[in-house]
């Protein structure tokens, strides 16, 4: 099997990349203090040597008290975190890579407790009461301007500091997400309702990112029709509701879309007619915007990612390629995203293009805990 077809150039603008693969952004909380360290400037230097065209980073949490939920994870602000990220960025563009980070708001998932201070409560579409106690906090006009300033905040800092291009977390039941689904967003004003309602939040957020980075700054969206919660569900039941939703993201300013499945080989609407039925996520996203994609899910491994996440004891064994590279081919998506492959084997890249098939690393939770 010839993989050439990874190792090819992609342009999208002023975004040229050396090969088609993508590392996917993967929670590591190895930042103490919100500030990538030394180890974290080599975790990503390393996978940029071995071939990945694009590192979207870790989630980086945008200048906001509610926007982390969990502990060691990088912000994207402040001057000593941007500080920590210049250097990763130097060294990623030292070896040939380019680099963007997903900027990020957890919203309602984050807790009472968490840091940098443990009284904020998380933030959504609606307040939520846990004994008589906000757990929830239901965002007003300000609150949902505020986070669209440090979004639009973070965009221009990640450019300024020389990242290639800037990626907005909008997937898995996060902030933004939680506004696109009726069951978490029943607001009554101009942010809930009908799709459009729904959807202005990440509207109005990509367009204020737009602004602050200028025209031509590449912006990339993640989405998803999966959510931590709910593994079955679906934002868009059918072709022409996902239209209706994506359209108003790629007018907005989205350059390239993150399509987020659990399994990149299936089919996302299989009762399509059938020269369309086989299509995944991004292949649908590419036909009906026209934009770029990055597909992802459990690319590398020899089965979906939960398996290997619920049972300590099971090890995910690399996997043929044949079929990503089939559908990368007939031009279904323009780009790769690996996730834990990568994470498990800084390495990956270089192995699959040199044909080391043997050579590549089995993935275990035993990788998660450490940042080689």
């Amino acid at each position: 099997m010839s993989v050439q077809s990874l190792f090819q150039p992609f342009v999208s603008g002023p975004l040229t990349l050396a090969s088609r693969i993508v590392m996917a952004p993967m929670t590591r909380s190895f930042s103490p203090g919100g500030v990538p360290n030394d180890q974290v400037i080599e975790y990503y230097r390393r996978r940029a040597a071995a071939g990945v065209g694009l590192i979207i980073t870790e989630g980086t949490t945008v200048d906001h008290p509610a926007a982390n939920g969990y502990p060691n994870v990088p912000r994207f602000h402040g001057e000593d975190a941007l500080a920590g990220w210049r250097k990763v960025v130097e060294a990623v563009h030292a070896e040939g890579g380019k680099i963007a980070p997903q900027l990020w708001h957890v919203g309602n998932v984050r807790r009472l407790g968490t840091e940098p201070d443990g009284s904020v409560p998380g933030y959504g579409p609606m307040e939520k009461r846990k004994d008589d106690q906000v757990v929830v906090h239901g965002m007003t006009q300000a609150d949902i301007d505020a986070v669209i300033v440090a979004f639009a905040e973070a965009a221009a800092a990640a450019k300024a500091i020389g990242m290639d291009a800037v990626e907005i977390h909008g997937a898995h039941g996060y902030l933004i997400d939680q506004f696109f689904w009726e069951a978490s967003n029943q607001r009554e004003d101009a942010y809930g309702g009908s799709v459009q309602g729904r959807s202005r939040f990440a509207v109005e957020l990509i367009q204020a990112v737009r602004a602050a980075v200028g025209p031509d700054y590449p912006i990339i969206f993640r989405f998803s029709q999966w959510k931590q919660q709910d593994y079955s569900a679906r934002l868009a039941p059918t072709p022409e509701a996902l239209e209706e939703f994506l359209q108003p993201l790629a007018q907005a300013g989205v350059d390239i879309f993150h399509c987020s499945t659990r399994r990149f080989w299936e089919a996302e609407f299989p009762d399509a007619p059938a020269d369309v039925a086989g299509l995944n996520l991004a292949g649908w996203t590419r036909r009906l915007t026209g934009k770029p994609v990055i597909t992802v899910g459990s690319v590398g491994l020899d089965g979906e990612f939960l398996k290997f996440m619920a049972k300590t004891d099971e090890v995910a064994q690399p996997a043929r390629l044949d079929g990503l590279v089939a559908r990368l081919e007939q031009q279904e998506f323009d780009l790769v995203a690996v996730g834990r492959a990568l994470l498990v084997d800084p390495d990956w890249a270089v192995k699959v293009r040199e044909g080391r098939d043997d050579d590549i690393l089995a993935f275990s939770r035993d990788a998660l805990g450490n940042l080689s």
